[in-house]
């Protein structure tokens, strides 16, 4: 299985050892082993239970595992995004406080899944899902709505959603067909291009302490609108990292379980992508 740069699906699949996966080595390799350390040939006929290769506890997944996990994980998001709109729409104020409490807890659970190989827990990814889905829902409302400077209403969102699983699909499209393939050079350029966008929004951020609109990029201008475009296009080249990780997690007969960590990048290049386009159309609804 080639490795993969991705955080959440780094070491999740079994490492073949022996020609055989972790803990299955072949019967002839153990009794190699047997032969060498005792000067003699093993029994041929071992007592029951003694040096049989232990049974799995867990199938492997599958790309229905994959499907499955995924839609939760996505229903979740909705559902809570859905919940937020409505709470922020009826009062204004819990918008700020959403997006605050939503944005950061899901940014610790996302570095706890990601960095702490948790990502495979299914606690942990539908506590992340109910997070971003209270940051989405309160997030959409502030970019939509006239009193926090929005604009577009619920029309723009339905466009971005829209727009968001329409990427998502083409992708899938694009990497199903080959059309572009995923090789060691491709997933370092993405990776590449990743940090340099997280770099210049960072810089952007620190910027506009100092100076009004900081360096442009997301003050609705020319440079914004071109930012928007270069990091909606990271985004969409993502999925076909994510894509081809989860295709080798079943290659390589990774545990059922591993299909929540396919739900969780899935999900997490889902909102981001979401959250980029939502601002791009609502850059193009201004005076």
């Amino acid at each position: 299985m080639r490795s993969t740069s991705n955080p959440v699906f780094r070491n999740l699949a079994p490492q073949q050892q022996g020609g055989g996966y972790a803990g299955f080595g072949s019967a002839a390799a153990g009794a190699g082993q047997f032969a060498n350390q005792y000067g003699q040939q093993p029994p041929q006929y071992p007592p029951a239970g003694y040096g049989q290769p232990p049974v799995p506890t867990t199938r492997p997944m599958t790309i229905d595992d994959v499907v499955t996990k995924t839609g939760i994980t996505l229903a979740v998001v909705t559902v809570g995004a859905i919940l937020s709109y409505a709470l922020t729409a009826a009062n204004h104020g819990l918008a700020p406080m959403f997006v605050i409490v939503g944005g950061l807890g899901g940014f610790v659970l996302a570095m706890i899944a990601s960095f702490g190989r948790k990502s495979d827990n299914p606690a942990l990814v539908l506590s992340y899902a109910a997070l971003e889905g209270l940051f989405l829902g309160a997030l959409s409302f502030m970019f939509t709505n006239i009193s926090y400077g929005g604009v577009g209403g619920a029309g723009l969102i339905a466009q971005a959603v829209l727009g968001t699983f329409g990427v998502f699909f083409g992708m899938l499209v694009v990497y199903k067909t080959g059309a572009i393939r995923v090789t060691p050079r491709f997933t370092r350029m993405i990776v590449g291009a990743l940090i340099g966008v997280m770099v210049l929004a960072l810089g952007n951020i620190v910027a506009s302490f100092f100076v009004s609109g900081g360096l442009g990029l997301r003050d609705g201008g020319t440079m914004s609108i071109i930012f928007s475009l270069v990091v909606i296009a990271v985004a969409a080249f993502s999925f076909l990292l994510d894509f081809d990780a989860a295709d080798q997690l079943i290659r390589a007969g990774a545990p059922e379980k591993a299909a929540w960590s396919v739900a969780f990048g899935l999900t997490v290049t889902l909102v981001w992508l979401y959250i980029e386009i939502l601002r791009l159309l609502s850059y193009f609804q201004r005076d």
